[in-house]
């Protein structure tokens, strides 16, 4: 039998379970397996300037492409902790990534080495498995358990700490003979399914809510079909958005108080039926749960046990796969319309489909705004008319990821690459990275603010070094934008600004940070636009430079400092700051606009600027919205 170190295993493990990228920062506890690396050649190393971008690297390399399991790799001590966030984003939204640290060695793990940490106490309540390994012949067997415990049941990260000594120890492994341990995962029953599709079929105006867990299963193309032989509406979770595309007949639109359209709201509350898919009922999509429940019957399915009923209790559960639960309702179904015709089988819900597509093409927000500095609603409009169907979005929190959410387009699974639970400030830069490290060829657009821009702004040199790739759209109104408008409820905006004259950019005004010469002494490109009739030209020259100098390219969109996204507390209780569209002119990219859907749409009573509780901040913002940046006055 082959003799090999401990580490040298562990990278041949890595490569037979289908490795292909790592993520990583190499220290000096982590040596040994760095010389693995080399000495193996099968795994392209990227090289991260922060422990936590790489963590979240991999969680971009990994929700890219289905069966991807990102590698994130750091040294000891601080690098276990530096990784913690990116094994919270990851285990939050059920996305398996391995972190591998260093250690000091294994005598010497209780005196306090340097850089000595008990990092499996750090990293345990983050991971599926987080686990110390005292001896080298114990390694090829927690990393064999690592990818079984990664991809089954809910899909999640695992962390792995190698003492110095275990990974130098010299053991005997056959690699050849070396098979990855069988995955479990639980499935649906046929009389499960008869059951859930009984219940659907007994309503009047059911919907399918699709969650992040169908686009794990890869189970998108069977929720389509399915949704399509029954002829009843989808919504998409924000971690589902692209499973059905936006234009598709059947596509109701996202539901929620934050990242949702008016038309998705509105069909959902006319709902009286719920089939959920692989979700887990997010606060950001039920809102009030009253609300929400009311006059309604639920069905929940997920792959995890303990999330059924965590939320509120259905009225019935499935613990199954998202994929092998919609295998079994598709048979179910299909047999039914088989068996007694489409009319006597399967009840005719096209009527209520038809109702989900009209709100579809009425209930529209405005984006067509000329003004300056430009209002965000138009730099969305203008990324739909230049990025086309076929873009992956990467993006993370704050305005710009709820106002995205409201206003773009999504066809494809793994086409909306978002941090869902934990929304870390800085996870979009590098995340986009490891997007582009899986998929070399497609377009891919990050979307900041720009305070989660200057979180890992460090990592855009990755891109250059290293030939990764990608836009990255800044929407910069030197603001926490999401901040200042929760704040709005306390009457304060307090801590919120980014702004200051930057001396050595008077050109900015109180812009404050020079993104552009930042991004340039990184290494990569960089465009400022001011006008909103320059965004088109400038995504188009952003997506020739790409082909020029294959490195990322910044596009930075001075904002308005002072816009309101709408938003509210309830489904049936969103607050719209701005006047509503009152025909397609004012919103010329909507969905029912691309696909052609005759509209006629009128301002109804949230047409007007809502009302906020204290008159005296409304009327400030109001005046403010509009008004260059120079003027806008700290309300405290």
């Amino acid at each position: 039998m082959a003799r090999m170190t401990a580490a040298a295993a562990a990278v041949a493990i890595l490569e037979k379970e289908g490795v292909q990228h790592a993520f990583g920062v190499p220290g000096a506890a982590i040596n040994p397996f760095y010389k693995a690396l080399r000495d193996n050649g099968s795994i392209t190393h990227i090289l991260a300037r922060h422990v936590e971008g790489a963590s979240h690297m991999a969680e971009g390399y990994t929700r890219a492409t289905a069966g991807n399991i990102g590698v994130c790799i750091g040294t000891s001590g601080p690098a276990g902790t530096d990784m913690a966030t990116g094994l919270y984003s990851a285990a939050a939204d059920s996305t398996p990534i391995l972190a591998i640290t260093g250690q000091a060695p294994v005598a010497k793990l209780a005196m306090e080495d340097f850089q000595g940490l008990d990092t499996p106490a750090v990293t345990q309540s983050l991971t599926k498995m987080s686990v110390n390994v005292l001896k080298g012949a114990q390694v090829p067997g927690t990393f064999q358990k690592a990818f079984h415990l990664m991809r089954s049941g809910r899909p999640g990260p695992v962390h792995i700490d190698l003492p110095f000594d275990v990974q130098t120890e010299v053991i005997e492994f056959d690699i050849d003979t070396y098979e990855p341990l069988p995955v479990y995962r639980p499935e649906a029953t046929r009389a499960q399914a008869d059951k859930a599709l009984d219940m659907l079929l007994a309503s009047q105006r059911p919907v399918i809510i699709a969650g992040g867990g169908v686009i794990n299963a890869d189970a998108s193309a069977e929720l389509v079909e399915l949704a399509e032989l029954l002829g009843v509406p989808v919504i998409p979770t924000l971690m589902g958005w692209g499973t059905i595309p936006d234009d598709h007949p059947l596509a109701a639109g996202m539901v929620g108080i934050q990242t949702s359209q008016r038309y998705g709201n509105a069909s959902f509350l006319e709902s009286d039926f719920v089939l959920g898919i692989g979700n887990r009922w997010a606060n950001r999509h039920t809102g009030g749960l009253d609300t929400y429940r009311r006059g309604r019957t639920f069905v929940h399915i997920d792959i995890e046990g303990t999330q059924i009923g965590r939320i509120f209790p259905p009225d019935y559960s499935i613990v199954s796969d998202a994929k092998a639960a919609l295998v079994q309702l598709l048979a179910a179904a299909r047999e039914r319309a088989e068996s007694a015709g489409r009319t006597g089988g399967l009840p005719d819900y096209s009527a209520w489909a038809r109702s989900c597509q009209d709100r579809k093409a009425t209930m529209l927000r405005t984006t067509h705004y000329t003004q300056t500095p430009i209002k965000p609603m138009r730099v969305y409009e203008e990324m739909i008319r230049s990025f086309g169907r076929d873009v992956r979005y990467v993006t993370t929190i704050g305005l710009s990821q709820i106002a995205a959410a409201q206003f773009l387009h999504v066809y494809h699974p793994r086409h909306w690459i978002n941090c869902g639970q934990a929304g870390p400030l800085g996870w979009t830069l590098p995340a986009a990275l490891g997007v582009r490290a899986a998929d070399p060829d497609g377009l891919i657009v990050a979307l900041s603010g720009d305070y989660d821009f200057q979180f890992m702004i460090e990592e855009m040199a990755v891109g250059a070094q290293f030939n990764l790739p990608f836009i990255h759209v800044v929407v910069n109104n030197a603001y926490l934008g999401l901040i200042r408008q929760s704040q709005r409820g306390f009457d304060m905006d307090y801590q919120v600004q980014l702004s200051f004259e930057n001396l050595n950019a008077p050109e900015l005004g109180v812009y404050g940070v020079d993104h552009v010469a930042v991004v340039e002494g990184l290494g990569c490109k960089a465009i400022r636009v001011t006008d909103p009739e320059d965004l088109g030209a400038a995504f188009g020259k952003a997506r020739a430079m790409l082909e020029e100098f294959r490195v990322p390219v910044m596009v930075e969109v001075i904002l308005e400092r002072v816009t309101n996204i709408s938003m509210g507390t309830e489904l049936d209780n969103m607050t719209e700051f701005e006047p509503l569209a009152s025909g397609l002119d004012d919103a010329p990219m909507s969905i029912a606009h691309a696909s052609g859907e005759p509209a006629n749409p009128t301002p109804d009573d949230h047409g007007d600027l809502a009302e906020h509780p204290d008159p005296d901040l409304r009327e400030h913002e109001v005046a403010h919205r509009d008004a260059p940046s120079a003027d806008i006055q700290i309300l405290d």
